[in-house]
């Protein structure tokens, strides 16, 4: 091929959109970016598109990535050689860039540049460190029997090195036979019969390619017996003489392609050393005269007939390429040199070439010294000394902390006391971990990382990785390692297990280093004092996150997370994006050795570690910066790969650990993820069983915190475009495995039986993936790239995304959240048993929210009702007095009818809160969708109480009414009488001049005769009905015997209720634990008899009269309060508590009723008015208008009780809103922080009313005001005449006005004006006087209060017990420790609380010694030991299932080691009192509980409630 002048390189570079780039512009990290362009592939539009649609299926391993080269405008201008392409992006990119585009080519069987021109022609630079990443494995001959191969760095490698040159007269190809020589099916070098191959170069002649030929060990197969390098050099080699001075200097051989030798070529030539062994020429068959030439040329160099290789037309290309093939591997056998391509860089040097690696020979020279001493003596013990703190002692403290949890060594000490000794041990390591300095290696190590030239920082990494890799390949430590393990299956476990630790001990790479730094971090940290400065570590770790490097998350070494350094490192990377990190976590899942990490460096261009063997063990994470263009699309900013080292390796399956170690792992990333991809290999079968088995489990884990991932089942290795259709027989064997799998798991957590469907929305044909293997054929290493696998892996990731997209729901985790699912799900890891589901911060803060947000729901129902049942209630009792029973009873029931209706209105809209309230996506609902159901049943049960409540209220209300209307009725007939002799007297005495004295004795006579024959309200039998209603609530129990003596309850309940002998189960317990089931009985009844008769008592201080509803909810009470002892006792118990507890309720309700009798008894009623009256009679004879007094008394006697009674109403639930409103009451479980707190500060508990009381005052005095105003005036708005005629229509207006506020007495009214002389205008001008002094005399009254409680108490509406309502939950406690149940509401599956106690605050003991026992049930609930107690009918069960007898509590472990020390320091502190309040001795407490200060108390409950 002529050369001519080709367009300048700039004008080149523009044309493909490159020229912003050059030089070395592109860079690595851009291309990670997940963008439109990386998610789909769009036609090449433009010559613009062209360099990135190259890069794109570069980096996904398409090997037709070289064929996409031309825009939709075939013309010639808009063409481009692959070859100068990819000169000009070499020519573009940064040095990471550069290796990272070799090693992708090398991975497609392409040739990579080794000598690369510049585009003008000065000059070429050698790509030894474009080079550096290619590692390549292969299998000589000499091997093959024993399976063994070499894997080492290319540039490494010493092997033959062939050049392949041709001169300007030259009609073959020699890419095209090279292709044939390497391949019979993979283009690696680009030729002239390639897409855009025969278009002219404009840069890239005198490029030098390289590629490399690597046995498999098969001899039939393989066409050489060794490794071989080939070079190919673009172009006539007299216009690139300094490429080919180069590639002859170092060649073991060099072909020359030609047809004919001119002049100059002859010349050059002649020129060249040692043409007789190193040179050989490949001549095309032409014309007589250029065989002469050709001839001429061979004599005079004096080269051998062997060193002449002629094509003749009769020999095709096919034929030739044997030929040649022969030719080399007969050069093998003379011995011929070989090379290694870093030992050219002298060479270069020599002929003026540059070298790409020059620029970082001062980081080289640092990675050198850190790893010099790695061949002076073994890797571990290399690692001991410069690595120390990630070595026996960090191994050790992992340990430690795993025994922490599953507590499987304690033996025979004391839980609390092998937990405190563990913690000591602990305490021990992490001081001598505090007080090492960083070695040498390291100091230097993290003065290189700490460079602020982000490029001296990556060549230092990459060196260190390359010297490293240099340092251990040659040994073959590894790969021996490997073989012994693999060879060792099914032997002695012992020597599995050595050999396992050995090669663990062996690798090192740049990870342990970067551990080492972490763990400087997390211990320096912790002691200021060591003088290590490690405060920056994180920022530089986050910076290598955002710059793409992978940072470990979990040491699999050791089993251990570093939590600080990598809580540190993330929230450092937090800061750095603006706090902008919403995360799409996606994690490959899959059996050892089945293309988990190239799938992820497919799909997203990365680059995880591919290993064949495990060496660095753990978790991965890498960070995906999402482009602008598709943060709004996916609502991330990142995506976060995790990698994980294979499950199920087939070599260790055996060990005992295994499994442990891949559950927890699989637990772990799982729990992490939103996306989880299975990778499927059903070749390994067993290992594949074993594998899906564990993911199930992490799964079902998952569903039960409410996580559900997406998650993708990928087949490899399934070619072929009818795959999908072929295999739905195995993908429905596979579901069925699945089912069968998920069934088992359920049933080892003791979950429901559950399909894999019930856990993930699972669809059959969308969430298989067929992807063909990456090879094709099986002649590795040589094997073409499948294209197939490309595409099938790309359609898979844009599928992947688009499901991401579509699935927007729930809040999306940034850092923070992220970091706290890594310490929830290690914690849940670390205590082995997953049954105890995962408690976390976030899943409580979620559950604690929804309880909040629904306590204020159930009190906005209670208050809407209880507001409505007041008013029915004012209705009620305003009611027309003649209008008589009947009409009051069709009232009551219109009412029963309304609030019926009304509760079903409430419940429909609480039902839609809670319905909505899952719909949010800022409130993790996902988390807690297990207790939707929970709080769905709480309102239908709270429906139900508020029923059941309000008719009761109804009821209650009409009793009120009729009773009243009888007293009212009395009254009136006394009032009548007394009013008439009043007047009478009167008469009488106007015709006497008498002075007041002698009017009053007067008065005197007539009253005391006219009050004589005044008789009293009838008292009622009430312990009769009392006891009435007590038959009929054990109408159909059986107990007949237990009523026959019993005709009055009035002596009954007088004395201490005792638990007999008679009252245990006798059946179930032998007589040895008697006395433990009476003691426990006997405490419960005493707590029973206790909390009724306050009840009772509460009930019988308002003013109100006896109702059979009463008796009714005090028997539900207990039958409440003794669900949870019924199994152990005998129906006799509860019949003798019940009747002892009725007993007492029924002398207190008849002082309630006698009470209720005395403030309406006639006789005391008429005492009361006797002054007013004889005052009246004594105006009425002088003639005085008291207009001021009768104002006051009618405001005394009518408004003031009037409007008591209104602020009692009212106070009540104003209490409530206002104290809701406070922190304290906002959730269930603050609460009971607040009341531990309390506790513990030893504050006061009484009072939070003042202001409201204050407040209702001023509400009624204005409406009362207004009421006055409004009723002065007629119906046509003119005012009333201004007479005393007027005053009663003034009254009647006002009572009709005020009829829904305010009930006020007819009857006072018209003893309070009787005879009223006043004109209207003058009484009302009085009622405002009186109204106002009447304001502040309340709240002068409400000041001088002494007791709230007592006020409290009289409320219809008690607030105290509507916020016991509120916080109390369901009342149920803790089996062994007695902690309140937190759950929301009443009606919940499982019972669970925050902070649980040692057990002997719940009465356990040590039968033996007597004990009071230490331990916590949160610690032995996990722990071997064993309880016994009444349930377990005394027999030993292991504490680790007490789900079988208490299967509706959830005892999670403690979250902290701090969590529970408020009861630690609670039992320390008062031993004593609980073991003589108990009957029992005080506990041997640990020794370190006795250092819990009053703080670390407090802290620890903080901490355990989530309080900030």
């Amino acid at each position: 091929m002529g050369r001519t002048l080709e367009p300048s390189l700039l004008n080149f570079l523009s044309k493909l959109g490159l020229k912003t780039f050059f030089p070395n512009k592109l860079t690595l990290r851009s291309l990670l970016e997940i963008n439109k362009n990386s998610v789909y592939d769009e036609a090449v539009s433009s010559m613009e598109d062209t360099p990135w649609c190259f890069l794109r299926k570069l980096f996904k391993i398409n090997a037709e990535c070289r064929n996409y080269l031309c825009s939709a405008d075939d013309s010639a201008e808009n063409k481009v050689n692959p070859l100068d392409l990819i000169v000009a992006l070499f020519l573009c990119a940064d040095s990471f860039l550069r290796q990272e585009m070799a090693l992708k080519m090398s991975m497609c069987q392409f040739s990579v540049p080794l000598l690369l021109p510049h585009g003008d022609n000065s000059q070429c630079t050698l790509m030894l460190w474009a080079l550096r990443d290619i590692v390549k494995e292969w299998r000589p001959h000499d091997v093959s029997e024993s399976k063994g191969f070499v894997e080492e760095n290319i540039v490494q490698a010493d092997i033959p090195f062939y050049s392949f040159v041709r001169l300007k007269n030259c009609s073959l190809s020699k890419s095209q036979y090279l292709n044939h020589m390497l391949s019979q099916s993979s283009n690696v070098f680009i030729n002239r019969d390639m897409k855009g191959g025969a278009q002219k170069r404009e840069l890239a002649n005198g490029l030098v390619e390289v590629c490399w030929y690597l046995p498999g060990g098969r001899e039939n197969l393989d066409k050489f017996p060794k490794p071989l390098a080939f070079a190919n050099l673009r172009g006539d080699l007299t216009q690139s003489l300094t490429q080919f001075s180069f590639l002859f200097q170092v060649s073991t051989a060099t072909f020359v392609f030609l047809d004919k030798v001119e002049e100059n070529e002859h010349k050059i030539l002649s020129s060249l050393q040692d043409v007789s062994s190193k040179l050989f020429l490949v001549v095309n068959q032409n014309a007589a005269e250029d065989m002469a030439s050709v001839k001429k040329t061979v004599e005079q160099l004096g080269l051998p007939k062997t060193n002449v290789k002629t094509k003749t037309p009769r020999i095709n290309v096919q034929e030739f390429s044997e030929k040649l093939c022969t030719t080399i591997t007969n050069s093998l056998q003379n011995g011929k040199n070989t090379t290694k391509i870093e030992n050219m860089l002298n060479t270069a040097v020599e002929l003026g070439l540059s070298v790409d690696e020059c620029t970082s020979d001062d980081q080289k020279r640092v990675a050198e010294e850190i790893v010099k001493g790695i061949g002076l003596r073994p890797v571990p013990d290399y690692k001991n000394q410069q690595l120390p703190l990630q070595g026996a002692d960090w191994k050790q403290l992992s340990k430690l902390e795993m025994e922490e949890c599953r507590l499987k060594q304690a033996g025979d000490h004391g839980l609390e006391e092998y937990k405190s000794q563990l913690q000591t041990e602990k305490q021990e390591i992490i001081d001598r971990l505090c007080e090492q300095k960083p070695c040498t290696a390291m100091t230097k190590f993290i003065e290189q990382v700490a460079k602020t030239d982000k490029m001296q920082r990556d060549f230092f990494l990459k060196w260190m990785k390359l010297k490293l890799s240099a340092h251990l390949q040659p040994s073959m430590q590894h790969s021996l390692l490997r073989q012994k393990l693999s060879d060792h299956r099914n032997k002695d476990k012992k020597e599995m297990a050595d050999l396992d630790q050995a090669l663990l001990e062996s690798s090192l790479g740049i990870e342990h280093y970067l551990r080492e730094m972490g763990l400087l971090y997390e211990f320096s940290s912790q002691s200021p004092h060591t003088g290590v400065k490690v405060s920056h570590l994180p920022g530089l770790a986050a910076e290598m996150l955002l710059d793409g490097y992978p940072f470990e998350l979990l040491d699999g070494d050791a089993s251990n997370i570093p939590q600080k350094w990598v809580t540190d490192v993330l929230m450092a990377l937090h800061k750095k994006v603006g706090e902008k990190s919403r995360l799409l976590v996606l994690t490959v899942l899959g059996v050892q050795s089945t293309g988990k990490s190239t799938l992820l460096n497919t799909m997203f261009g990365v680059q995880f570690p591919v290993s064949s063997g495990r060496c660095t063990r753990g978790a991965y994470m890498l960070f995906l910066k999402v482009g602008q263009d598709m943060q709004s699309q996916l609502n991330y900013d990142f995506i976060v790969l995790i990698d994980t080292e294979g499950l199920r390796s087939p070599s260790l399956a055996q060990l005992e650990d295994s499994y442990e170690h891949d559950n927890q792992l699989a637990t772990f990333v799982i729990g992490l993820s939103d996306v989880t991809i299975i990778n499927v290999a059903m070749e390994n079968s067993t290992e594949m069983k074993d594998f899906l088995q564990i993911a199930t489990h992490a799964f079902l884990r998952m569903k039960e915190i409410g996580k559900k991932p997406i998650c993708h089942f990928v087949h490899q290795n399934v070619g072929g475009v009818s795959a999908h259709a072929k295999t739905k027989t195995e993908r429905k064997l596979l579901l069925d495995q699945l089912n069968e799998m998920t069934q088992i798991a359920a049933y080892m957590e003791k979950q429901d039986s559950l399909l894999f469907t019930d856990m993930m929305d699972y669809d059959v044909e969308k969430n298989n993936w067929y992807i063909p293997g990456l090879w094709h054929g099986t002649l590795a290493p040589m094997a073409p790239v499948n294209t197939g696998y490309s595409e099938a892996v790309a359609e898979f990731k844009r599928n992947l995304l688009e499901t991401v997209k579509k699935d927007r729901g729930g809040e999306v985790s940034q850092i923070p959240e992220f970091l706290e699912w890594i310490r929830s799900l290690w914690r849940s890891v670390k205590f082995e048993n997953f049954i105890f589901s995962f408690r976390n911060t976030l899943v409580a803060n979620a559950y604690d929210n929804l309880c909040k947000e629904f306590s204020d729901w159930e009190w906005e129902f209670r208050k809407e009702i209880l507001s409505w049942s007041n008013t029915a209630e004012m209705e009620i009792s305003n009611a027309d007095s003649e209008a008589g029973l009947h009409h009051w009873n069709k009232l009551v029931e219109s009412k029963k009818s309304q609030v019926c209706k009304k509760i079903a209105d409430q419940r429909t809209q609480m039902d839609q809160k809670l319905q909505d309230y899952y719909k949010r996506k800022d409130r993790r609902v996902n988390l807690i969708e297990k207790y939707k159901s929970d709080f769905s049943n709480q309102i239908k049960s709270l429906a139900k109480e508020i029923q059941h409540s309000a008719n009761n209220h109804l009821d209650c209300t009409l009793e009120h009414k009729k009773s009243s209307q009888e007293s009212e009725d009395l009254q009136r007939k006394h009032r009548e009488v007394i009013e008439d002799q009043v007047m009478r007297l009167l008469q009488d005495c106007k015709k006497h001049s008498l002075s007041e004295e002698e009017l009053e004795q007067e008065f005197e006579k007539m009253w005391a005769k006219v009050t004589a024959k005044v008789s009293g309200l009838e008292e009622k039998d009430i312990s009769a009905k009392v006891l009435n209603q007590l038959k009929k609530h054990f109408l159909n129990h059986n107990v007949t015997e237990d009523f026959q003596n019993i005709t009055d309850l009035k002596e009954i309940g007088k004395y201490r209720f005792k638990a007999k002998t008679e009252h245990v189960q006798m059946k179930k317990f032998n007589y040895l634990w008697q006395k433990y089931i009476k003691r426990d009985m006997q405490k419960l009844a005493d707590t029973v008899v206790e909390s009724c008769k306050k009840t009772v008592q509460d009930k019988a201080k308002t003013d109100t009269d006896y109702h059979d509803s009463f008796t009714i909810e005090l028997l539900e009470k207990v039958d409440e309060s003794l669900k949870q002892i019924q199994k152990k006792c005998k129906p006799k118990f509860v019949t003798d508590l019940k009747i002892h507890i009725c007993g007492i309720a029924s002398r207190e309700f008849q002082y309630m009723h006698r009470q209720y009798l005395i403030k309406r008894d006639p006789k005391i009623k008429l005492e009361e008015k006797k002054k007013q009256y004889m005052s009246d009679f004594i105006d009425l004879y002088k003639k005085r208008d008291p207009c001021q007094r009768k104002a006051t008394a009618y405001v005394k006697s009518c408004i003031k009780p009037a409007v008591e009674d209104y602020i009692n109403r009212s106070l009540g639930v104003k209490i409530v809103d206002e104290v809701c409103c406070s922190a304290e009451y906002s959730s269930r479980s603050f609460f009971q922080y607040n009341i531990q707190e309390e506790l513990l500060q030893k504050g006061d508990s009484d009072s939070f009313v003042d202001y409201i009381f204050k407040y209702e005052i001023h509400d009624i005095y204005n409406k009362i005001t207004e009421a006055l105003d409004v009723s002065a005036e007629c119906e046509d708005g003119t005012l009333l005449p201004d007479e005393k005629e007027s005053i009663p229509t003034l009254i009647n207006n006002m009572r009709k006005y005020l009829i829904k506020d305010i009930s006020i007495s007819v009857e006072d009214e018209k003893t309070t004006l009787f005879q009223i002389q006043s004109t209207c205008l003058g009484f009302i001008k009085s009622l405002k006087i009186s109204l106002e002094n009447l304001k502040e005399e309340m709240q002068e009254e409400f000041k001088k209060a002494d007791d709230i409680s007592e006020t409290l108490n009289k409320l219809p509406t008690k607030p105290q017990d509507e916020l016991f309502k509120r916080m109390f939950g369901c009342g149920h406690q803790c089996p062994f420790c007695k902690v309140p149940c937190e759950a929301g509401g009443k009606e919940h599956d499982q019972h669970h609380a925050a902070v649980h106690r040692p057990r002997g605050l719940g009465m356990y003991r040590v039968i033996e010694t007597q004990k009071l026992v230490d331990a916590l049930c949160t610690t032995a609930v996990h722990s071997e030991r064993k309880f016994r107690n009444a349930d377990t009918g005394w027999k030993l069960h292991p504490y680790k299932d007490y789900t079988k007898y208490y299967p509706d509590w959830h005892i999670p472990p403690d979250r902290t080691i701090e969590a529970s020390d408020f009861w630690k320091y609670v039992l320390v502190t008062f031993n004593d009192k609980f073991a003589k309040e108990y009957k029992a001795k005080p506990a041997d407490v640990p020794e370190a509980w006795r250092s819990i200060t009053k703080e670390q108390a407090l802290k620890g409950l903080k901490e355990a409630y989530n309080v900030k």
